[in-house]
């Protein structure tokens, strides 16, 4: 913690995480800017969109349980700001069996969660067929992505960030190489598509394994795993109680999502094709920006771990500004430069033509959202997780009112209703961010 005493050194400290989870998030993104740019050549509306519906079915159904990463790497970084090697084992086996027993769950109920899923997309016709042939060979990635999910949060609360980009990038050039070949190459559509992602999710998950086995508090978890201790009731209690609200939470930021795309549907195949590439553009933007919340929730984990409030304040102040000033300048950059390349993800005239009507959104939306990130990441290293949920909550509602009231202004409304979905998140755990550092520092 000494290293971070001075400003120079604080900044150090923030860039030593944000810039490898930028790259690592980056490479991430590629999943889904890959598939789409992909499928994108052979020039079909209902492959495009087929493979965005289905994309986004397993979003839903996958990213509500990311609080496997996101506590992992909470509860690790606090045991690190302890000096505790037996408690970031613990962490990591509790998360690991928690990720097996829901991906059981997720596979016996696969006949039911699939059409019943694509229905609520509205899924229809040829876009409905395409997304069931993606979601029929991807789904079987689940279990595949919940452990990734807990190997990764755990090496990221213990700093090992830069291993996770080596495999990120290697498993996404896997990707991309899949893609190409298997439905460029060999015709396989989106079928093609799919199966890129399952086997290169594996690949990604031998990889990150490897590497945790090498951190020295992985020694230890064997033996917490066979031990009842580990699996007592108040410590499941407690791991429960704080991915109650990170599922919740995110539950309402999936759902908020899928209101975009069902809406999308509505209106469709070209407008969702668009939709479809303007929020690729902005989870890039996002996944970018996130890198100053992953060096969110690991720094303030340790400083809350080791009860240094003036650290703490130091670090939320220093991270806003430069989350705010990034987000500006991505921002200039889609502005100057967004246009071509949002373009480039379609062959069909229509397609590009109805992107760029909408494409100012994609221009505002890194700048808009910068706030809510970083003070997610505050939140969920200090552990405030019920407080992110009811401010969360708070904006859910004024996202759902707006939705309604901006019918009238068509898929603009739809862009306008998340942005200010985005702002207001910000807004609600700025204004209790006081409240919850003095309960937890005095």
């Amino acid at each position: 913690m000494a290293t971070i005493d001075r400003p120079a050194g604080l900044n150090g400290a923030i860039w030593a995480i944000a810039l490898p989870a930028m790259l690592t998030n980056v490479a991430t993104a590629l999943f889904g800017l890959a598939d789409l740019w992909v499928i994108g050549q052979l020039g079909d509306a209902n492959a495009q969109a087929g493979v965005e519906i289905g994309a986004k079915f397993m979003m839903g159904l996958l990213v509500i349980f990311n609080f496997l990463r996101t506590g992992t790497i909470a509860l690790t970084a606090q045991a690190a700001g302890r000096g505790d090697e037996a408690a970031q084992a613990a962490a990591l086996v509790r998360a690991a069996g928690l990720a097996l027993a829901i991906a059981a769950i997720l596979l016996a109920l696969m006949p039911l969660a699939v059409p019943a899923g694509l229905d609520l997309l509205h899924a229809r016709g040829g876009v409905a067929a395409e997304a069931r042939t993606y979601v029929g060979i991807r789904y079987w990635s689940g279990a595949l992505w919940l452990l990734n999910a807990v190997l990764v949060g755990w090496l990221i609360g213990r700093r090992r960030v830069r291993a996770v980009l080596v495999v990120e990038v290697a498993a996404n050039l896997l990707h991309i190489a899949l893609d190409l070949f298997f439905v460029l190459g060999l015709g396989w559509g989106v079928a093609g598509v799919a199966t890129a992602t399952l086997l290169s999710e594996g690949g990604k998950l031998l990889a990150i394994f490897v590497i945790a086995a090498r951190q020295p508090p992985f020694a230890l978890a064997g033996g917490l795993a066979r031990r009842r201790d580990t699996w007592h009731r108040s410590e499941i209690g407690a791991l429960l109680r704080l991915n109650r609200d990170l599922f919740v939470r995110t539950i309402l930021l999936t759902v908020a999502i899928l209101l975009l795309t069902r809406a999308g549907a509505f209106r469709g195949p070209l407008v969702l094709a668009a939709n479809g590439i303007l929020y690729q553009l902005f989870i890039l933007s996002a996944l970018i920006l996130d890198g100053f919340e992953n060096a969110a929730q690991v720094l303030c984990g340790e400083a809350v771990g080791a009860h240094d409030r003036t650290l703490f304040e130091r670090l939320v102040r220093a991270l806003l500004l430069w989350g705010v000033g990034f987000g500006a300048m991505i921002s200039l950059v889609y502005a100057l430069a967004g246009g071509r390349f949002a373009a480039s993800f379609s062959t069909d005239p229509q397609v590009i033509a109805t992107t760029l009507s909408y494409f100012r959104w994609a221009i505002l939306l890194p700048l808009l959202g910068v706030s809510a990130y970083v003070f997610d990441g505050i939140f969920i290293g200090a552990t405030w997780t019920r407080a992110m949920l009811l401010t969360m909550a708070a904006a859910f509602a004024i996202y759902g009112a707006l939705l309604l009231l901006a019918g009238p202004l068509g898929n603009h409304g739809l862009w306008l209703a998340f942005s200010v979905f985005l702002v207001a998140r910000a807004a609600g755990q700025a204004l209790v961010l006081s409240r919850l550092e003095r309960r937890t520092f005095e």
